[in-house]
């Protein structure tokens, strides 16, 4: 009989710290689907700053109850690790002000808000009540944004222009009519009369108020906006931290990119000789794109192939590689309202009354689908990716921790867990189609030159003799992409945006998987006959979301 582990202390630092952030952040609650969540976060200097206080309180509980505490277990040594290194660097990205100047296309605070309304259920009044009042509070969140970014200016740190130039153009989209805002009001059909009144009311507002944004953005902040996008290399170590949870050298990993590109590169022109021999790689590639047998057309369709593909591989997994939970057995696959062109993952709440989603942002236009390029990445979200990680967190509430499971999430241990796992998908057999082996290479090969354009541009290094040398900037940015990634141009434009304006977390993907894979082999190599990779895959997944080295050294003791 399994004996139920006694919270500790150190738990209820933890406890305390979802607490206080929790009352510091309803956006945070309303990602986690919890019951009253409406408002957005402060994003004033005061609100920010009250942020910081909770995590050096924090930091000190934890340093206390360590002290005082009778006996501290393995996961008590884990949530103490993973903590001081995560709150660790929320303190020094802080202290360094890069809270204050957040501003990118992809993950900064207008994103956050525009984005929130996508987990929002819509299915009764008292939901419409709520998505009202979350609209309500659009106009003073995003006008404490406004104040820290002008006391980030004050300071001399200011986004580059052409991030800010992007921003704006995406406030301005939000602030038109027929917005997604407006588009998210009439579907309140079920709502009263007065609510729905109540609703249009607010959705103008909160349009105003990024009109308002968009404004600011382009009178105050871009005439002082440098041109270079490039952040330097004193800056990226934090930015890299923040993202791996672990510390890496550059230069080796920028030397190591260059080569995993070479290697997917030959492995991927051998696949493609065995479908027509007498093509070239990329010619194979359009012509997969252009078979009817392996092209979706319209979104619909293409929720449908998700749904299908995610449901057969929670399947088939379950019955022997990995130990599925049944609440962890039921994945949504979604198109999402905005038009971004990313693909992404939304965890379950707590109790799971709300599933695990994967969202596709389909660009507008975009109505065809190829198949051999994606089915790995329904691998790469669903399961064994990051439904798998994110759903077996949150299952384990019994061992772990509300920090643990819902708030603690790294991006180079989840990305690299996920590109891990397509690796994997081929390995197990479930991609022996040459064409979606190609297409797993071909997402392997785009993260490993995310590692290669992400260090080089925004370190300064020496650019690759294809680009002929010399520094890197966008324009030798852009040919590398072009030259290295099959994707339609109208998402590689945003993918190019994203990495300029986000240092650090592109590469966090593939750094991520070469540091899973090197915890994996070293503990196949300690343990030689008696490791069993379903073991370290289910004990690796219990310790939740943590930094790479706090991952490591787990795995170790």
């Amino acid at each position: 009989m399994t004996q139920t582990r006694i919270p500790s202390a150190i738990d209820a630092v933890a406890e305390a710290h979802v607490d206080g952030s929790l009352a510091l952040s309803p956006s945070l609650a309303l990602y986690l689907g919890l019951d009253g969540a409406t408002g957005f976060d402060d994003y004033s200097p005061a609100g920010l700053a009250a942020k910081n206080d909770l995590t050096v309180a924090t930091l000190a509980r934890l340093a206390e109850a360590e002290r005082t505490a009778d006996f501290v277990d393995d996961v008590d040594l884990v949530t103490l690790d993973a903590m001081r290194e995560r709150l660790g660097v929320d303190r020094e990205r802080y202290e360094a002000g890069l809270d204050h100047s957040s501003l990118n296309v992809i993950a900064s605070p207008l994103q956050e808000i525009r984005d929130a309304f996508d987990l929002l259920p819509t299915e009764t009044s008292e939901n419409w009540a709520t998505v009202d009042t979350t609209l309500a509070a659009v106009p003073n969140s995003l006008a404490g944004y406004q104040e820290s970014l002008r006391l980030a200016q004050s300071g001399g740190q200011v986004a580059a222009r052409v991030q800010i130039e992007k921003v704006a153009q995406q406030a301005e989209d939000l602030s038109q009519p027929g917005s997604s805002f407006d588009t998210l009001v009439e579907g309140a059909t079920a709502a009263p009369g007065d609510l729905r009144r109540r609703l249009s009311t607010h959705a103008e507002a909160a349009r105003e108020s990024f009109a308002q944004l968009a404004e600011f953005l382009r009178a105050e902040l871009l005439p002082g906006a440098p041109e270079n996008e490039a952040c330097g290399r004193e800056a990226y170590a934090l930015h890299s931290r923040s993202f791996l949870g672990a510390s890496v050298d550059f230069d080796e990993t920028y030397a190591w990119g260059l080569e995993e590109l070479a290697r997917i590169d030959a492995e991927q022109r051998a696949v493609a000789a065995t479908i027509n021999p007498d093509a070239d790689l990329f010619e194979v590639m359009d012509q997969l794109n252009k078979d009817p047998q392996r092209t979706l057309h319209g979104t619909q369709a293409l929720r449908d192939w998700m749904q299908e593909v995610a449901d057969e591989a929670i399947s088939e997994l379950g019955r022997s590689h990995f130990d599925i939970p049944e609440p962890v057995r039921t994945i949504e696959c979604m198109i999402a309202p905005s038009t971004t062109g990313g693909i992404y993952y939304t965890g379950p709440t707590d109790d799971f009354s709300r599933p695990g989603r994967m969202w596709w942002s389909v660009p507008e236009g975009v109505t065809e689908f190829a198949t051999w390029q994606e089915k790995t990445t329904v691998y790469h979200e669903g399961v064994p990716g990051h439904h798998l990680q994110v759903g077996q967190a949150t299952y384990v509430s019994d061992t772990l921790n509300r920090w643990r499971r819902l708030m603690c999430w790294v991006s180079g241990h989840g990305e690299g867990w996920a590109l891990y796992a397509e690796r994997l998908m081929a390995d197990l057999g479930y991609l022996d189609d040459p064409a979606d082996y190609l297409g797993m290479l071909d997402s392997q090969r785009l993260r490993a030159a995310r590692v290669v354009l992400d260090i080089g541009f925004h370190l300064g290094l020496e650019a690759p003799e294809s680009l002929g040398g010399g520094i890197w900037n966008r324009e030798k940015a852009w040919q590398f992409l072009t030259d290295n990634v099959a994707m339609d141009r109208s998402f590689l434009a945003f993918e190019l945006d994203r990495y300029l304006g986000w240092p650090g977390q592109a590469p966090s993907y593939k750094i991520g998987q070469r540091l899973w894979e090197q915890f994996r082999d070293e503990a196949k190599a300690e343990q030689g006959t008696d490791f069993d990779l379903k073991a370290f895959h289910t004990k690796a997944l219990g310790l939740g979301s943590v930094g790479l080295d706090t991952l490591g050294r787990a795995m170790k003791r």
